[in-house]
């Protein structure tokens, strides 16, 4: 089975290009432009409520974008973000194979970029996929990418394991077609009767589950079922054909 991973973007990004060389640039940079235009024509005040942030974020951002040339001083992309996901995940201490696994399977989703595969060169930026950016009328980011991104990783795969959260899978979910699954993975905790999944645990998780496929060269969904990091859990009858639920500590 050819499977594809969908991964979320991290909001902190740094540049890195000592330790791994970009391969090659985003598939979708002509559009990454024309995003980057709309941004850089907004004034200050305007950019700091698209970004929502503190003044001090907001002033650095500025300044980054003012001076972001979208083809140079580039970072692979995996290697780009640092939220805990990608702290967890540790792609810097990746073996070529987990490498060469990753570079045929994961792909990031991203509000500025669409997608990226691991190794595409990337600038820091700050754009989440939520925001209302009004990119050539389109009222909103969802609105700009349209089925590009969902076209874009479904090429060439039998079934999409979609790790990332609400915010980008819902970028997808609409394009979704019976001749190709997509299986959402859930990392939570039971009360009650209900699955809930708190952010920063089901961030760690993801990081841990795409380190854990890229060691065992996973192909298939039985692998996936078997993961057991961070004390989760595979639960068969809490799950269903497109969502696997797993929850800690299970056999307590």
């Amino acid at each position: 089975m050819n499977m594809r991973i969908i991964i979320s973007p991290a909001k902190k990004m740094v540049t890195d290009n000592d330790w791994l060389a970009a391969e090659q640039l985003p598939c979708f940079l002509d559009r990454t432009e024309q995003i980057r235009r709309y941004l850089d024509n907004l004034t200050y005040d305007e950019l700091k409520q698209l970004w929502g942030c503190s003044d001090k974020l907001a002033r650095e951002n500025e300044l980054r974008l003012r001076q972001m040339r979208l083809e140079e001083n580039l970072t692979p992309a995996l290697l780009a973000y640092e939220g805990i996901q990608y702290q967890y995940m540790a792609p810097r201490v990746f073996t070529d194979g987990q490498w060469k696994y990753v570079r045929e399977h994961l792909r990031i989703l991203s509000g500025f970029y669409g997608v990226l595969r691991p190794t595409d060169g990337v600038v820091p930026y700050r754009l989440e996929m939520q925001a209302k950016a009004d990119v050539n009328g389109a009222g909103d980011l969802y609105g700009f990418w349209g089925a590009d991104i969902w076209r874009e990783i479904s090429r060439d795969t039998d079934m999409i394991l979609n790790l990332a959260s609400k915010e980008y899978s819902r970028c997808v979910e609409p394009y979704l077609c019976q001749t190709l699954p997509m299986v959402t993975c859930v990392f939570g905790e039971k009360k009650g009767e209900k699955v809930v999944q708190k952010a920063t645990l089901a961030k760690m998780a993801r990081g841990e589950m795409v380190r854990y496929l890229a060691e065992c060269d996973a192909r298939d969904l039985e692998t996936v079922r078997n993961f057991r990091g961070l004390d989760f859990r595979f639960v068969p009858e809490l799950s269903g054909e497109s969502r696997y639920v797993f929850l800690r500590n299970t056999s307590a």
